[in-house]
């Protein structure tokens, strides 16, 4: 994809600024941000509510313009990108956790684990076995046939990180995803996702409030104010 390699970023963000609001009202939400992303590692992006995490995560994603900066997505410029290809990438190449997993509850959990498969054109076969592998590996295939409204949140969770990387994503973006979650299954949680990165090669960003998750991250940012600081992982 556009000469992209698993040896390269694959986000790469240069002097990134997003504000909000205008003349006396703007706030900046993300500050003259440059960090680069890569396969095999976990990022830690560590910062309390209203930092600056989401934003950032959303323009990494493309999902956000930048006021000023610019992302590279795979080795290309997101501005660069026509709106169907944008659109393109986000589903074959990029997946998402959020913290209130957004599960669909008319859906079983294969079936929610299903649905990212429709848009990468394989027949309803090969859409079933694939989520079927993908909760085994979560240790979740017992819940195959379960709706999200009778799982525990550490079930909704790994239903939503099979989801992610169902359409065998490149990046995984998590937002808060051991937020709604007790400690034990919080760290199963990011347990997992680090497997993802140093098993499949994944390049896994992560933003939480969690100072405990330090412990499972290749590098640690610190968001403060929409700044992001480098710390010692």
């Amino acid at each position: 994809m556009n000469g992209w390699n698993d040896q390269s970023p694959a986000a790469c963000c240069e002097g990134l600024s997003k504000i909000f609001g205008a003349n006396e009202h703007q706030t900046a939400a993300v500050r003259d941000v440059t960090f680069q992303a890569f396969p095999g590692e976990l990022i830690l992006l560590l910062g309390p509510s209203g930092s600056g995490k989401t934003t950032l995560l959303t323009l990494i994603a493309g999902l956000s313009r930048p006021t000023s900066g610019r992302v590279l997505l795979f080795g290309k410029d997101i501005e660069s990108y026509a709106s169907r290809e944008l659109q393109r990438v986000r589903a074959h190449r990029v997946g998402f956790i959020f913290q209130t997993f957004l599960l669909i509850d008319s859906l079983t959990a294969l079936e929610n684990v299903e649905i990212v498969l429709r848009f990468n054109g394989r027949k309803t076969s090969e859409r079933r076995k694939r989520a079927r592998e993908l909760l085994r590996q979560f240790g979740i295939e017992h819940l195959a046939a379960k709706f999200p409204q009778t799982m525990s949140q550490g079930e909704k969770q790994r239903v939503a990180v099979a989801r992610a990387i169902g359409n065998d994503a490149a990046l995984i973006i998590a937002d808060e995803p051991t937020g709604s979650l007790e400690t034990k299954q919080g760290f199963g949680i990011i347990e997992l996702l680090r497997r993802l990165a140093k098993e499949q090669g994944k390049c896994v960003v992560v933003a939480s409030h969690d100072l405990r998750l330090r412990d499972f991250a290749d590098r640690i940012f610190r968001i403060e104010d929409g700044r992001l600081l480098p710390e010692s992982s």
